[in-house]
């Protein structure tokens, strides 16, 4: 996504904190988010019955992440690692992780002899992992390591793009609105949109069970969580520029919002 955005082949792409902090400290601020998508809870999944918190993790134990080293679940674990063993031990667990995508990482964990039985995932993953998986349970959530809600989806453009499409930008902001007030308001058939788009072959049921757990309806325009975000990426040394604010790297039209 970020390549076919910088080639100008999408304007616009949307996904984690740690790809928008990245692109817009590689591009000295030529890409820059419009407004926040959802900051529902990313758990860590295991089913190793010795796993219990994450000081549990020995050295041979494989954890699932979708990019290493600079995923939002990768970096979660670092800034984990830092708070748990000192500021120095950040990259204690980078050796531990493996890059699969959340659908391989569900069948590894769904196989007893595989050798991934860790996974930091996200939501519907996490979800059908607890229910599918036998002795799979919660070791630690995004929320608890970051102290609150984290965006895990925001849309993002270049401001080449932004600078000359300020009514399409105004647009995807109150689209984005107008669909988050939506899924509030009518869940239900919020369901049945996502199954008939998606071909999904989860019970809508099981959908709204989902959607029904703790900070899972975390649909808001304005980023949460972030700069925390940033400041670790920072003082590791993954961003090279700390923003002083969430909106150096959110457009203006974002601006009125309490972002964080």
């Amino acid at each position: 996504m970020s390549h076919a955005l910088l080639s100008g082949n999408v304007d616009f792409v949307n996904t984690g904190t740690g790809n928008l902090l990245l692109l817009w400290d590689r591009t000295k601020g030529g890409v820059k988010g419009v407004v926040a998508s959802s900051a529902g809870p990313l758990h860590f999944i295991s089913r190793n019955p010795k796993i219990k918190t994450l000081k549990d993790i020995g050295p041979d134990d494989k954890i699932a992440v979708p990019t290493v080293k600079v995923s939002t679940q990768a970096i979660l674990l670092q800034m984990a690692a830092a708070e748990m063993f000192g500021p120095d031990q950040w990259a204690k667990f980078d050796p531990n992780t493996v890059q699969l995508s959340h659908p391989d990482a569900v069948m590894a964990l769904s196989n007893p002899a595989h050798e991934v039985a860790n996974h930091f995932a996200a939501p519907p993953f996490q979800f059908i992992e607890l229910k599918t998986v036998p002795g799979a349970h919660i070791v630690i959530d995004s929320a608890t390591i970051i102290g609150g809600p984290l965006s895990q989806g925001q849309f993002f453009a270049t401001t080449k793009f932004a600078d000359a499409n300020p009514k399409v930008i105004q647009a995807v902001r109150d689209a984005s609105k107008e669909a988050q007030d939506f899924i509030r308001s009518n869940t239900k058939e919020s369901v049945d949109i996502y199954k008939e788009v998606t071909g999904d072959k989860a019970s809508a049921a099981d959908l709204l069970e989902w959607l029904g757990q703790p900070g899972m309806m975390e649909y808001n325009l304005q980023p949460q969580g972030t700069m925390k975000f940033a400041q670790h990426m920072h003082k590791v040394g993954i961003l090279k520029t700390l923003p002083a604010s969430w909106k150096d790297y959110y457009l203006p039209v974002a601006h009125d919002l309490a972002g964080s």
